[in-house]
């Protein structure tokens, strides 16, 4: 049986030209109304976003377990000092990148609550373009796997550097997955191949590999070294939209992930995602598209291609707004 979760990367978008309220939540709301909840009736994982600008309080992710269902997924992204030390340093008040035993200690007390429940999907660490292969980044990236190893843990590496030779023993190491993400200038493709594998049952260390059809060497990159734990938990997908005139240059960040994923688009996605799936372990879809709820309807898409179920009802003007998803959402017929 597969196990393929598909969600967006965060949920509260409250403000800005690409809001979510009015189209995916109301934006006339009964008292009590719970972001989360209602989501959490709709979708089975969600990425979070908010623990990468900081680091949650123990309460807050407990809370986060409570208002959604038993069997609801979070991964969770880890905080900028790990991964964005310049952005870190470029607060008010901080002249020092201190990164310590303390910040992992508050970190794992921070989302101890989750992992405690059983709901942590993943923990996404995600290094910017600047973070490139050379000797110190691959030390320190060693490290860092090192001391989360307690974690699924999902990898983003979007320099090209990372593609060589040596990246897949690093993470496999860890056990971690690095993250297959489709951005403007990098879309997944399925003519360029991912092939997925269970472990041999005469090598039991030897993980999931990909072959470059595009450059049709097919080569095999075997995963891993002897004795250590060599393939992932999951598969961990991220899909950023492909808006290449805002990507770099634009007003609002928010301006970066104004795009919609044709259905055939999608279809490649999917069909990588279905291979993933055939290896036996969990598939992490997210949508990070989430300029005006575009991340809603390419998940509802997306869940549709590949056979999921799709719960819950959603509201008229989303539908509207996207009518690619008549006749596959339900809609609830209540005033925004």
């Amino acid at each position: 049986m597969t196990d393929i979760r598909i969600g967006t990367s965060g949920w509260n978008y409250p403000s800005g030209r690409g809001t979510w309220n009015g189209l995916f939540y109301p934006s006339r709301r009964r008292r009590g109304f719970d972001e989360l909840a209602y989501y959490a009736e709709r979708f089975d994982t969600v990425e979070i976003n908010s623990t990468f600008y900081r680091i949650p309080e123990a309460p807050l992710s407990q809370a986060w377990v409570t208002r959604t269902p038993p069997g609801f997924l979070f991964a969770v992204k880890l905080y900028r000092k790990f991964t964005h030390p310049d952005m870190y340093l470029s607060r008010d008040g901080v002249s020092d990148w201190d990164l310590s035993r303390d910040d992992f200690d508050l970190f794992r007390a921070g989302i101890d609550p989750i992992a405690t429940a059983g709901r942590l999907a993943a923990v996404l660490v995600q290094f910017p373009e600047s973070f490139h292969a050379d000797d110190d980044a691959r030390g320190y990236l060693d490290w860092l796997l090192a001391a989360l190893a307690d974690y699924p843990l999902a990898v983003e590496l979007r320099h090209r550097s990372w593609d060589a030779e040596g990246t897949a023993d690093l993470l496999g190491g860890y056990g971690a997955t690095r993250v297959l993400a489709d951005e403007p200038f990098k879309p997944l493709k399925k003519d360029v191949g991912y092939v997925f594998r269970e472990p041999l049952k005469e090598e039991k260390h030897v993980g999931y590999v990909f072959r470059d059809r595009a450059e049709n060497t097919g080569n095999l990159t075997r995963t891993g070294a002897p004795g250590r734990k060599t393939y992932p938990t999951c598969f961990y997908f991220r899909l950023h939209g492909r808006n290449r005139a805002a990507w770099w240059q634009h007003e609002a960040t928010e301006d970066r992930y104004n795009y919609l994923y044709s259905p055939d688009e999608l279809e490649p996605v999917a069909e990588i995602a279905r291979d993933a799936a055939a290896s036996g372990r969990r598939v992490l879809m997210y949508m990070n598209n989430h300029f005006s709820a575009k991340s809603v309807a390419n998940a509802v898409i997306l869940k549709r291609k590949l056979g999921e179920p799709i719960p819950g009802d959603y509201p008229p003007a989303l539908v509207d707004k996207y009518p690619e998803l008549q006749g596959v959402v339900a809609t609830s017929g209540l005033p925004l």
